[in-house]
């Protein structure tokens, strides 16, 4: 069956097509925000992947180059491996849509998003989440739907619904919240340090947004909805659970798990399961699903002491945030370096500095974000938790973690007229436990300051975690969530910021959302647990940015000229400014300005590179005195090389006091002499003399 639905949405149009294209994927729209058109699929596997304990959900999120009329750069001219954006934009989509399905769901689930064609008014990536929501609902995959998803952004103080690209890039706030019809089930936000209460504002209009979205799914559901099929329940049998606890009680179960220890506790754990294992030897149905039913025993016994007793694995108060400790230059001849340990969770970040040519060029779909200056990058190698296995690069968690604390920081970095680098920061997890990626915002601050970035103001993030019960009053917030804690909550709510506002949020959650009380005691929470981490561990360590840079550190002049001199330094295809680059070991960007950064760690050298500039874009005039080199002699005179590729003449008249029939009776190729500029001749040229020269009298 055909069908459009249509709507307005931010003050664009909406339209939906059902039944167009995509028949044989259990769900499919064709959907269009403005003119930026996306296919949003959404399959599942006929039977349920055998063997795994989890649900096998895909989200992919793919940029199409010919959606902005554009060939991809490369030799193969295709789409190759996802952007950062892709995966980004993937991991957000995700989020709020896996905790939608059943949980005992073990059939393979692909949420596929091609985007076709881009309106720069109107986001691609927004119009992805909008249309995956769409296509699962309508599908006949179970969904506990629908859910809707708003952006928000913000210029002068003014809250914008779904922004163009331009204000998206430009703007004070980059907010993404998804909804069901009743709670808020994921926020992820970049902000420059907007104030607690604005941020619940901002959330709050986009979950009132999100309900006109939902009433136009829900009349899709309705309309051109498929029944959802029946799927073949992977529940543990209440039978196992009983015999479980006669096995191990309540009692030994908590003691085995009530530890703050980690590994204390992972080895009590073993002693359970060995013991569990043992006992029901000869059941063969039971001992394929024992992990899985030791997993929810595990989880069941953790949540009712936190819920009814206020009782946390590790001994600590609701509110209380793990010992914490801080460094610097921890690490010789680096840039900059900063650990930073909270409990068992560890982060050494290191940062880089370098010339702004080393920026990430980013090439994408949004015209305006070509580049990075700030890059963040995250590594979790498997020893941070006590497992071997190889390293195969960043994955989807690695490369959301540092773009979590990428977004955190960007609002106090200096700008480049203030500050012309280059910045790489990288967080090296040392041990994990909970949280790394905010353990990675306060490492990373630190380590910036360390280095000499001039960075506005100091930067902590922490997370907040939840238990619930049965009802949306019953629950429990506990401040800096462990990796226990993350496992068996049902929140992981991480916020960054200064303490003047919030710069970035990422909020995910395993239940059907979050009531706004539990959302301000969150933002509360996270809020007073930086400043206690800024006042009492950050600032101890360093207290603001140090006022120089590392000897090892590259250091850059900065000099203006004529943008119509620029062809002058650059020289035929290079020829110049390469020499200069020779000459002197420096490394020289020059923007269309006229913007001319030096860069080097050799004083002396940096400051002949820019004598050389200078003499090249500087108009010789009458009593000038320059020093350069003999590079060519004739019958008639010499000609004297000032910087590369900026020559003049000395007439043979004009070298010595005395009459000389020879130049090289006076000077030799290679010579360094000093003249003074006589003026111009008859003919428009430069005239220069050696023995006219006061420091030749």
């Amino acid at each position: 069956m055909f069908k459009t639905f249509e709507m307005e949405l931010g003050g664009r149009p909406l339209k939906v097509e059902v039944g167009k294209v995509a028949a044989q994927a259990n769900g499919a729209v064709f959907i269009q925000y403005g003119d930026t058109t996306v296919l949003c699929t959404a399959t599942a596997s006929d039977k349920p992947r055998e063997g795994i304990d989890f649900f096998p959900l895909s989200v992919e999120f793919e940029e199409k180059m010919y959606s902005v009329g554009k060939i991809p750069g490369g030799f193969n001219k295709r789409e190759g491996k996802a952007s950062e954006n892709s995966v980004l934009t993937a991991r957000v989509i995700d989020r709020p849509m896996r905790p939608l399905f059943p949980k005992d769901y073990r059939n393979d689930v692909t949420l596929n998003n091609m985007v076709m064609s881009v309106d720069p008014q109107c986001r691609p990536e927004i119009t992805a989440m909008i249309g995956t929501a769409m296509a699962t609902s309508i599908s006949d995959i179970p969904f506990d739907g629908p859910c809707a998803m708003t952006q928000m952004g913000m210029i002068n103080g003014e809250l914008i619904v779904n922004p163009s690209q331009e204000q998206w890039a430009k703007g004070d706030l980059k907010l993404t919240v998804a909804s069901t019809s009743t709670k808020v089930i994921m926020i992820e936000a970049g902000a420059n340090e907007i104030p607690e209460d604005k941020m619940l504002e901002a959330i709050y209009k986009a979950h009132d947004v999100n309900q006109t979205i939902i009433a136009l799914i829900n009349r899709m559901v309705e309309e051109v909805g498929k029944p959802k099929h029946a799927y073949e329940s992977q529940a543990i049998p209440e039978e196992l659970f009983a015999k479980m606890k006669e096995i191990v009680p309540q009692e030994e179960m908590e003691k085995a798990v009530f530890t703050d220890v980690k590994q204390e506790r992972e080895e009590n754990m073993k002693a359970v399961t060995e013991k569990l294992t043992a006992a029901l030897e000869g059941n063969d149905e039971w001992l394929a699903i024992l992990g899985e039913a030791i997993y929810q025993y595990e989880k069941k016994t953790v949540r009712k002491m936190i819920l009814k007793d206020h009782k946390r694995p590790d001994g600590r108060r609701i509110d209380e945030i793990r010992p914490l400790s801080a460094e610097v230059d921890l690490i010789p001849r680096v840039h900059g370096s900063a650990m930073f340990t909270r409990g068992q969770t560890q982060i050494c970040d290191v940062v880089t500095l370098a010339p702004l040519s080393e920026v990430q060029k980013v090439d994408g779909l949004d015209a305006f974000t070509t580049e990075k200056r700030y890059m963040h990058h995250y590594n979790f190698p498997s020893y941070s938790v006590g497992e071997t296995k190889p390293s195969r690069g960043p994955g989807r968690r690695e490369i959301g973690h540092g773009a979590l604390a990428e977004r955190a920081l960007l609002p106090v970095l200096p700008s480049t007229e203030e500050f012309p680098y280059a910045i790489r920061a990288v967080s090296e997890t040392f041990e994990s436990n909970g949280s790394t990626s905010m353990a990675s915002t306060c490492a990373s601050c630190m380590s910036l300051m360390a280095a000499g970035v001039p960075i506005k103001k100091m930067v902590a993030g922490i997370s907040c975690g939840l238990v619930t019960g049965d009802t949306d009053d019953d629950y429990i917030v506990l401040t800096d969530i462990q990796g226990l804690e993350d496992f068996f909550g049902d929140m992981d709510f991480k916020v960054t910021g200064t303490k003047d506002g919030i710069t970035a949020i990422q909020m995910d959650i395993k239940i059907h959302g979050l009531t706004r009380p539990i959302v301000e005691e969150a933002i509360r929470r996270t809020r007073e647990a930086r400043f206690f981490i800024m006042d009492t561990c950050m600032s101890k360590a360093i207290a603001e940015p140090r006022k120089e840079l590392s000897k090892y550190a590259p250091k850059i002049i900065q000099i203006s000229i004529d943008p119509q001199k620029i062809g002058e330094v650059v020289g035929q295809r290079g020829k110049t400014i390469n020499e200069i680059i020779d000459r002197t070991g420096v490394k020289i960007d020059i923007t269309d300005d006229g913007a001319v950064s030096i860069c080097g760690t050799d004083a002396a050298a940096m400051a002949e590179a820019e004598k050389m500039i200078k003499t090249i874009v500087t108009d010789f005039e009458k009593d000038q005195i320059l020093t350069g080199k003999v590079v060519s002699i004739k019958e008639f005179g010499a000609f004297i090389e000032f910087a590369p590729g900026k020559e003049g003449m000395v007439h043979i008249s004009k070298i010595a006091n005395e009459r000389i029939d020879h130049v090289e009776d006076v000077l030799t190729l290679g010579d360094t002499v000093t003249v003074i500029c006589l003026g111009k001749d008859k003919m428009g040229r430069i005239s220069f003399s050696i023995k006219d020269c006061p420091k030749q009298a």
